[in-house]
């Protein structure tokens, strides 16, 4: 942390609230949240900047302080953001206006760690140097969590900023899981499996610590054996034993593994290999056109014709469309073989869960998916599957051996909890630093 950085925590440290600021960039959006971090986390505002350059963007901005979650009236009105550097400045105006509470942190989300940051930590120019590394390692999202990182460098220059890496989760897993069968100086020089939605892991097995699950009776505070599930635009699935990450589908790159929105999940090499020759231009050009293609042309957009929208294909099947009903089809089957396969590598399984946008809300995904897995022991009850209501609730009819949830992904309040956990952690070692003779009054 920097000089200026630990004297605004500690200023902080002794103010009455702890307010920390967590921006979650995705490829056209930022969200937005500010935490009380002082006692109990306690979200105070949310928002989110959406559509960034295109027509539809928008800004919205919550008060959550209040039972009514209400609009937050910000003093001038809300701009579409343009670009993210818009969207930055905008919410540092939001949280300028009289009245609110002043952040004394910044806790950013960022995909890929590389091989050498493989824990949250304070950012650095050494930590921003190794996060520029790892670009090609995550070419869709990586280089505008950076672009995010530099606006709020400068913009929040008065405060530390702590990076949150969706490959650290993963750090757990052995090297069976992780091993790509090359060669060992590809694998010496950071070629291995990473996996991602790490974040998004981590805070389902912090909502059973918390005991924030509706657990069966008699069951352990944490599933030994458990699989979770994150569907979404991206799509990742992870084997975990005693909360741990033993395995999961994504790989060297948020490429691989599960279909996803745009993206294809695996393929065999000698496909990548195909459409290669098939490029015109050079080298580079084709292998940028192949990473275009497969990291924004495939997946459920390819497979359906017209979107990426799980609710959008949904309503296409239900008007009798057979691409948007291959495409769920492909979805749910690769979903289906996937926990089949966690199943056997676990030895069984304790829980299952659902998280992130379709994984929490698309009742009908989590049925066809669970349809065949009876063999496993899992049976859904229809009612409280088709509920909306409440965010995390157990889903499983009581014969089932193995308890099935929906969960939320709390991705900004896992993120919110390490930062202000670091902060309070370098307060305390600022304050046991100062010598004896210039604590005493």
């Amino acid at each position: 942390m920097t000089g200026s950085g630990r004297s605004n925590a500690q200023t902080a440290a002794a103010q009455a609230r702890m307010p920390v600021l967590v921006l979650n960039g995705g490829s056209s959006s930022i969200k937005f949240s500010l935490f009380d971090a002082a006692g109990a986390l306690t979200l105070l505002y949310e928002g989110e900047a959406s559509g960034i350059h295109t027509p539809a963007a928008r800004m919205a901005f919550f008060d959550r302080s209040n039972s009514n979650h209400t609009a937050h009236a910000a003093a001038q009105p809300l701009q579409p953001p343009q670009t993210f550097s818009d969207a930055v400045q905008q919410i540092a105006a939001l949280l300028a206006q009289p009245g609110m509470p002043r952040p004394v942190a910044v806790g950013h989300r960022v995909v890929h760690g590389g091989p050498s940051l493989v824990a949250h930590q304070w950012v650095t120019p050494a930590v921003l140097t190794q996060i520029e590394q790892a670009v090609t390692l995550a070419p869709l999202h990586q280089p505008i969590a950076l672009e995010i990182l530099h606006l709020a460098l400068r913009i929040f220059a008065d405060m530390p900023h702590f990076a949150c890496f969706d490959t650290a989760f993963h750090q757990t897993m052995p090297p069976a899981s992780y091993t790509y069968p090359l060669p060992a100086e590809l694998r010496t020089h950071g070629v291995r499996r990473y996996g991602f939605h790490g974040i998004s892991f981590e805070s389902i097995v912090q909502q059973f610590e918390d005991g924030r699950v509706p657990l069966v009776e008699g069951s352990a505070p944490i599933p030994r054996r458990m699989i979770v599930a994150h569907l979404g635009s991206g799509v990742s699935i992870t084997a975990l034993r005693d909360g741990q990450s033993i395995d999961t589908t994504m790989g060297l790159t948020p490429c691989g593994g599960m279909l996803m929105g745009t993206r294809p999940g695996d393929l065999d090499p000698g496909l990548v290999f195909y459409l290669l020759r098939q490029q015109p231009g050079s080298a580079a050009d084709a292998a940028n056109a192949v990473e275009r293609l497969l990291n924004k042309g495939s997946g459920l957009l390819a497979l359906s014709g017209t979107s990426n929208d799980m609710r959008l294909l949904r309503a296409a099947v239900d008007q009798g469309d057979p691409q948007a009903a291959l495409a769920i089809q492909v979805f749910v089957e690769r979903a289906q073989k996937t926990i089949g396969g966690y199943f056997a590598l676990l030895g069984g399984l304790d829980a299952l869960v659902f998280t992130a946008g379709i994984g929490e809300h698309d009742a009908r995904t989590r049925a066809e998916i669970c349809r065949t897995l009876g063999c496993m022991g899992i049976q859904l009850d229809e009612e409280s599957n088709a509920a909306a209501a409440p965010k995390a609730r157990r889903i499983s009819s009581a014969g089932s051996s193995v308890a099935v949830y929906v969960l939320p992904a709390e991705e900004d309040r896992t993120i919110a909890a390490h930062t202000a956990r670091s902060l309070r952690s370098d307060i305390a070692a600022a304050a046991s630093a100062i010598p004896a003779a210039q604590t005493t009054c």
